[in-house]
């Protein structure tokens, strides 16, 4: 029984940044970076990428994930990411009871990240568990040519606004039953707050790629 698994959903077709997920960040191919990372955690019985690309796949395969090829209807731009978990679930043999998301594109995690979650996850007994990021700008909406504060009023500081968060796609744990009725996330979904500036890179655009790198470089010169 393979009780908690990965799911790396990593389709072929990218129109902002073609080649995304094969485009090497350091020294290792995008989608490897969210591999190793959960290689490193003991808790985790199986590490799967699904895919529609016979070039992730083999990547994929010789980082020592396993590969479920993603049909086509399941492949497109306006594809829910569900259904590509759901297939997955569907596909295996195993009885699963928890999934761990780890989107390629956010291939930067906090080292002791994932296992802080899953404590707490765990712990708490929830259903679903996303991280999520403080947000300090100053937020309003523009209504007839006029800018109208939405988190604040005219004036005031920004130390003194009232949080808002952001969900920073670093990582999401959901119970497999949920993902089989289509749903990641339930409304009783634990929110873990997560401020590092990890939580800032969501690859989608060259320059969120240079931000990226230029990250990482920075920390690896500090170690």
């Amino acid at each position: 029984m393979n009780k908690t698994i990965v799911i790396i959903p990593a389709r072929g077709g990218s129109k902002r940044l073609p080649g995304k997920n094969l485009k090497l960040l350091g020294d290792l191919p995008l989608l490897a970076h969210s591999i190793r990372y959960a290689q490193q955690h003991t808790f985790i019985d199986a590490v799967y990428v699904s895919t529609d690309d016979a070039a992730i796949k083999e990547v994929a395969l010789s980082y020592g994930a396993q590969v479920i090829d993603r049909p086509e209807q399941l492949s497109g731009d306006l594809e829910p990411t569900v259904s590509a978990l759901k297939h997955v679930l569907e596909t295996l043999t195993d009885e699963v009871e928890n999934v761990i998301l780890l989107q390629p594109t956010n291939p930067l995690r906090p080292e002791t990240l994932l296992e802080e979650a899953f404590r707490k996850y765990n712990q708490g007994n929830y259903d679903s568990l996303f991280t999520v990021t403080r947000n300090h700008q100053k937020f309003g909406k523009i209504i007839s040519d006029k800018f109208v504060p939405f988190n604040y009023e005219i004036g005031q500081r920004s130390q003194d606004l009232d949080p808002l968060y952001f969900e920073n796609g670093l990582l999401y744990i959901s119970k497999s039953r949920l993902i089989l009725s289509d749903i990641i996330l339930s409304e009783n979904a634990y929110p873990m707050v997560v401020n590092h500036p990890y939580a800032l890179v969501d690859i989608d655009t060259q320059e969120d790629f240079d931000y990226a790198e230029y990250l990482l470089g920075k920390v690896r010169s500090e170690k």
